[in-house]
């Protein structure tokens, strides 16, 4: 059944897609967190960072709790940071997006969960300057175990194995030449992993586009955080190779046209 054959079914399909975004988003968050911390991200309630106070149902629904209670604790007062609502509300949205582009299929399935890893691994690289294996190994066993049901030809399948090895160890000669040139690290393992775990999703060309597009975003990252008074030498880059990623898996061919377009190809 697509969503688009009837426009009360695409109405809720759309609506429980933002619902379900909302809510992963909150658990992504909480879940990045407390990878950021070093704590178990499986085992123990949501609490309240300041005060510690386990969090209630009142507490939890994702953009209205956050919004009812004024961005502030309702046991001790503290403010909570607007990255709560944030992250429930792009994720609602990068839902959404995914459902329109892939439709209700096993497609759509495997690459929403590219995009919660993609999601949680930048957000911990945000905090902690990591990028968790955890998210990686889950993204890469997504797309591995879901081949049979996406309709892959095997020139495809090959090419897209290739791409992951093409660019994760290109990267990785990169990066090496550049350690050499500048005698310091110049891109950690996980970012290298990473461009590897692109290659694999997105293919040669779109891995390729993607990669350019990273560069970028990781330029524009880095003046903006020096711009708002940030002057940490480490710069996360994985936050600029994710995005990147989700903007060719969802939106790639039109990015594509546009960029050739731009060239008069």
């Amino acid at each position: 059944m697509s969503i688009y054959a009837d426009t009360g079914i695409l109405a809720y399909c759309v609506f429980v897609a933002a619902v379900l975004g909302a809510a992963f988003g909150s658990f992504l968050n909480c879940a990045a967190y407390r990878v950021a911390h070093d704590e178990p991200w499986w085992k123990g309630r949501s609490r309240c960072p300041a005060c510690g106070h386990d969090l209630g149902v009142p507490d939890l629904v994702p953009v209205f709790s956050w919004l009812f209670l004024r961005g502030k604790c309702r046991h001790c007062g503290a403010p909570i940071s607007p990255r709560y609502l944030a992250a429930e509300l792009a994720f609602a949205a990068l839902t959404v997006a995914c459902l329109g582009e892939f439709d209700l299929t096993v497609v759509c399935l495997r690459n929403w969960i590219f995009l919660c890893c993609l999601f949680c691994l930048s957000l911990v690289d945000l905090e902690a300057y990591i990028i968790p294996d955890e998210t990686l190994i889950l993204a890469a066993a997504a797309w591995l175990v879901t081949l049979p049901f996406v309709g892959m030809s095997a020139g495809e399948i090959i090419a897209h194995l290739l791409a992951a090895v093409g660019f994760g160890g290109g990267i990785l000669l990169i990066s090496l030449g550049m350690d050499a040139l500048l005698k310091k690290d110049s891109l950690g393992g996980g970012d290298i992993k990473l461009f590897a775990l692109v290659g694999l999703y997105l293919g040669p060309v779109s891995a390729l586009f993607s990669v350019m597009l990273a560069a970028v975003l990781g330029l524009v990252f880095a003046v903006v955080r020096k711009a708002v008074g940030n002057r940490e030498e480490l710069i996360p880059f994985g936050p600029s190779i994710a995005a990147a990623a989700a903007g060719m898996l969802l939106w790639g061919d039109g990015l594509v046209q546009w960029y050739l377009g731009l060239l008069g190809l």
